[in-house]
């Protein structure tokens, strides 16, 4: 599938502000799941950019504003080409993730973080639901991705970044990072390495994954990956209760949210921001030239009133 991808990201200060330095993370990686065939950052105003690919192997574009400003918009612009998953072949017991050399080779998506630190009442809950489906790791992930489908119900500004993901669980609501976040720790409490996905998602809705039409408008997405021996990491998206698919475009992974986030930066100054993100993709027809992707303007952002709600969401991406 051929997706055209526009993120955009506007932020509106209530007083000038003196300096920004920022750092985006939203160029799609070539894998062999998908191709970026191009990709392009605009900022205005102008700043010099500088790119580098990080620790966890995802492109980071790094530029600072100088000049005195009340606003700021960052766009990202990719086509890739995306692809559905090969189909596995027969998975190995739980037994083997045992493995001294598997161990090793993936410590760092073994251990709770900020965002994913687990208790022994979830890492019975993990186990529990791994055994009912036998000594089959592919079929315990499965049955984790399937169990935070179900127990998470998709609500926006339910949930804070950073909120406990214990908490999370127990209030029962959440968003497609939250999702991510637990099946991750429920991964990893029993042994299964796991680490998060930032992406997005071409859906008319982000919780059913359900398309409708060639363009959509949506967020940022996420869901997981989890390290099985023999067949490598296989991606899984909680939020939908599904396999990844050539609707998924991959930016990076970590081990959680903090290691890719989408736009990170911190500024000099009392003006406070108000932000606007947003992304739209377009499927493209074989052979059809790159789209002009709809890009509201940035006064328009700063003028369109949003409600607490929407405030909370962005906050999110």
């Amino acid at each position: 599938m051929r997706l055209d991808i526009c993120y955009r990201t506007a932020f509106a200060f209530d007083a000038p502000v003196r300096e920004s330095q920022n750092e985006l993370r939203a160029c799609p990686v070539t894998d062999g799941r998908q191709q970026l065939l191009s990709y392009r950052v605009t900022v205005e105003p102008s700043a010099r950019m500088l790119s580098f690919t990080d620790y966890w192997g995802t492109r980071v574009d790094h530029f600072g504003v100088a000049e005195s400003h009340t606003c700021l918009e960052v766009i990202a612009e990719a086509s890739v080409e995306t692809q559905d998953p090969p189909a596995h072949s027969a998975a190995p017991p739980m037994e083997s993730l045992g493995d001294p050399a598997f161990l090793n080779e993936h410590d760092e998506f073994l251990k709770p973080t900020r965002h994913t630190d687990w208790d022994q009442a979830m890492a019975g809950q993990a186990r529990t639901l791994a055994e009912a489906n036998g000594s089959d790791v592919v079929g315990a992930v499965t049955e984790l991705n399937e169990f935070v489908g179900t127990r998470l119900a998709y609500e926006t500004g339910a949930t804070e970044i950073g909120e406990p993901i214990t908490e999370v669980l127990a209030k029962g609501v959440g968003v497609c990072q939250d999702y991510a976040h637990l099946a991750v720790a429920l991964c990893r409490s029993i042994g299964i390495p796991a680490r998060y996905v930032s992406g997005f998602l071409f859906s008319s809705n982000e919780r059913t994954g359900s398309i409708d039409g060639d363009l959509v408008r949506v967020q940022t997405h996420a869901w997981l990956e989890a390290a099985v021996p023999s067949l490598g990491w296989i991606p899984l998206d909680p939020t939908n209760r599904l396999a990844v698919g050539r609707q998924h475009v991959k930016i990076g992974h970590g081990r959680d949210y903090d290691d890719v986030p989408p736009l990170r930066g911190v500024y000099s100054g009392p003006g406070t921001p108000e932000v606007d993100a947003s992304v739209e993709i377009r499927r493209m027809d074989p052979g059809r030239q790159p789209s002009t992707l709809l890009r509201p303007s940035l006064l328009a952002a700063v003028k369109a009133p949003r409600t607490r709600e929407q405030q909370q969401q962005q906050q999110q991406q």
